[in-house]
């Protein structure tokens, strides 16, 4: 294959707001005819990509704020989906014409990239080749906590904090795979239906029992912030009962397992529900705030404090990382789980893709897609 293809790609010349205003200059731009990538290894493997999926690390990488700092110019993009268009001569996993989705490291937001053969699966004929790009991130994070960390088992009760975004969704749907109870917390009506529809047992809607305003690409705690009223926000009183009231009514028993992605206010009142001998997964932090725990407490209760970073284990455990990503399709495949999208856009609409990902519009996953003539099955 000629190395000398172009391609299109959102490529980031400078660290800045990924929803920029009128008077800032926008930090990347959508370049038709980049350069592809050019060496494939013995072990890799180089697909055209159907779609990508968005996640808030790549708004995080994009502002320089993420712990990964790609040298600039850089292509952002952690995860995508497409067709093998070459491989390797040590690659033995997947064949030229193969639907896979894949985790990359960077370089996603593109028509085609190449991957190291252990963070591509092969995907069945019969699932939605667009909808898997937004798969790995997601479900292997969840995986990884869920399963392989917390070792969920039938019976208990899990607690999903932001249960609406992407690996919210993710993590609702594992738990149900495993047997578990699972309390579901989000905001809105039409991100509890989906919930509900997805399996949750219980479903707190905050916005029926607290305050808020609109909310943007905020770094600190904001009024849309689950539980923000009722716990100190402005115009908290006569908002009714706290988010630790209402999970305590949803579990009366108390949480065995708490899943955060989101910390602030709303992890702190989740504690206070969380059964002795409980296990915590910190996913990450979406509200802006970095909470604390006492580690009194943690001892009284012989909590399990599990730290979830999944890309690391592509390196750090590669066997485990490879499990969660495998078992994932697999359940895919069998229809025990689905990949809710919520928002798709052409590269060109990145600033409209990041604004719905950071403004708390999704329901799911965004994803975004190169001129492929990729045609999704939603």
């Amino acid at each position: 294959m000629s190395n000398q293809r172009g391609m299109k790609a959102l490529v980031v010349r400078q660290l800045g707001n990924p929803v920029p205003s009128p008077t800032e200059k926008k930090p990347y731009a959508v370049i038709a005819d980049h350069p592809s990538p050019q060496y494939l290894a013995p072990n890799a493997v180089r697909i055209r990509i159907a779609a990508s999926g968005l996640n808030f690390a790549d708004a995080l990488q994009v502002m320089g704020q993420y712990q990964v700092k790609p040298k600039l110019p850089f292509i952002p993009g952690s995860e995508v989906s497409g067709k093998v268009i070459e491989i390797g001569r040590d690659v033995r996993t997947v064949a030229v014409g193969d639907p896979v989705c894949a985790v990359t490291q960077g370089g996603g937001f593109a028509g085609e990239v190449i991957i190291k053969e252990g963070g591509v699966v092969k995907l069945p004929t019969h699932v939605d080749l667009v909808a898997a790009a937004g798969l790995p991130v997601i479900f292997g994070t969840a995986h990884l906590a869920i399963k392989e960390r917390a070792q969920v088992k039938p019976g208990q009760t899990v607690l999903v904090l932001g249960a609406a975004g992407g690996v919210g969704v993710a993590a609702v749907q594992i738990s149900k795979v495993l047997g578990a109870k699972v309390v579901a917390v989000a905001r809105g009506e039409s991100k509890a239906k989906l919930l509900r529809d997805l399996g949750a047992d219980a479903v707190i809607d905050t916005s029926a029992n607290h305050q808020g305003g609109g909310a943007g690409p905020a770094r600190q705690p904001d009024p849309a912030d689950e539980g923000y009223g009722a716990l100190g926000g402005p115009g908290a009183q006569n908002q009714g009962p706290s988010l630790r009231d209402l999970i305590k009514k949803a579990a009366p028993q108390g949480i065995d397992v708490l899943f955060d992605p989101v910390g602030g206010v709303p992890f702190a009142e989740a504690l206070k529900t969380l059964k002795w001998g409980a296990q915590i997964a910190i996913i990450g932090f979406a509200s802006g705030t970095i909470p604390k725990i006492a580690a009194n407490i943690a001892l009284v209760k012989n909590w399990t404090i599990h730290g979830i970073f999944w890309g690391a284990h592509q390196q750090a455990q590669p066997r485990v990382f490879r499990r969660t990503l495998e078992e994932s399709v697999q359940w895919l495949a069998e229809g025990k789980v689905r990949v809710p999208v919520s928002h798709k856009f052409p590269l060109e609409q990145a600033p409209e893709a990041f604004k719905a990902l950071l403004s708390r519009q999704v329901i799911g996953k965004v994803l975004l897609t190169p001129d492929t003539g990729a045609q999704s099955k939603l």
